[in-house]
């Protein structure tokens, strides 16, 4: 079911695909009779479309956020986002099935994968509703990097995936909900104030399996995570953090502040 997802290219097919697969799975559950996890290879890299062409991050084009134009390139980094994060959260599952984890582990990502999923839609939803759609503009060839970063490692992908890259989407979010309550974009503050809501738990999703993983490994979480984020993360911790959330999501001060005062690498 992981694979699948990961092999269908079309952003509306894929997130249609992975509503359905998270559907079957928590079915199963309810039902007393859960799926088998099973094997499964990953693709290196998922499916994607032909459009947005996928640019250097340095030359994908910057945009006034004040600008209707401005607000639109904002709606197709986010939804691009979201699409990324929906491979991520189907990749974890097979690209780990060889390390024994309780069933809540796959309960978590798939309903991450889910939530990222409707994340998608109601952001496309946004954008056509405005006579754009994704795939209209370049977008971010690095998304996958943490990914391929962290290919033989969980206890990395989950430093770097969710307590680093979806902690810094509750640090900019409120930012760009007000930007377009500003702007009286009433259908993209409804939809970004859905992810605002949803990302905390996909946050906490991995502090908890990294603390976990820690507690089998008897390794100081705080010191583990400060390891694997100057291994794998390539860019500098960049506060205002928005500690408020970050502690709902179980990730205190000491394992981020301390990463923000160093270079970017």
């Amino acid at each position: 079911m992981a694979v699948e997802v990961l092999t269908t290219a079309d952003g509306r097919e894929k997130t249609a695909l992975s509503r359905r697969h998270a559907a079957t799975w928590f079915a199963a559950r309810a039902a007393g009779d859960p799926l088998p996890v099973g094997r499964a290879d990953p693709p290196d890299f998922p499916a994607r479309p032909a459009r947005p062409e996928l640019l250097d991050p340095r030359d994908v084009p910057r945009r006034r956020p004040g600008s209707p134009e401005g607000r639109k390139a904002i709606l197709h980094a986010i939804a691009h986002i979201e699409l990324n994060a929906v491979d991520l959260h189907w990749d974890i599952i097979p690209r780990f099935a060889d390390t024994p984890m309780p069933a809540g582990f796959y309960d978590d990502w798939v309903k991450a994968a889910d939530d990222e999923s409707k994340h998608f839609n109601l952001v496309c939803d946004a954008l056509e509703a405005q006579g754009s759609h994704y795939g209209a503009l370049p977008a971010h060839a690095g998304m996958w990097r943490a990914a391929e970063d962290t290919a033989r490692d969980l206890m990395g992908r989950l430093a770097v995936v969710p307590m680093v890259l979806e902690a810094r989407g509750l640090d900019v979010t409120p930012g760009m909900i007000e930007i377009f309550r500003q702007a009286k974009d009433t259908q993209s503050v409804a939809a970004l104030e859905v992810i605002y809501s949803e990302e905390v738990a996909h946050v906490a999703y991995g502090s908890k399996w990294f603390h976990f993983l820690c507690g089998r490994h008897e390794a100081d979480p705080k010191d583990a995570f400060h390891d694997l984020v100057r291994r794998y993360f390539h860019g500098g911790l960049k506060p205002p953090f928005n500690e408020e959330k970050r502690a709902e999501a179980g990730m205190p001060p000491d394992f981020y502040w301390p990463l923000a005062s160093e270079p970017a690498r």
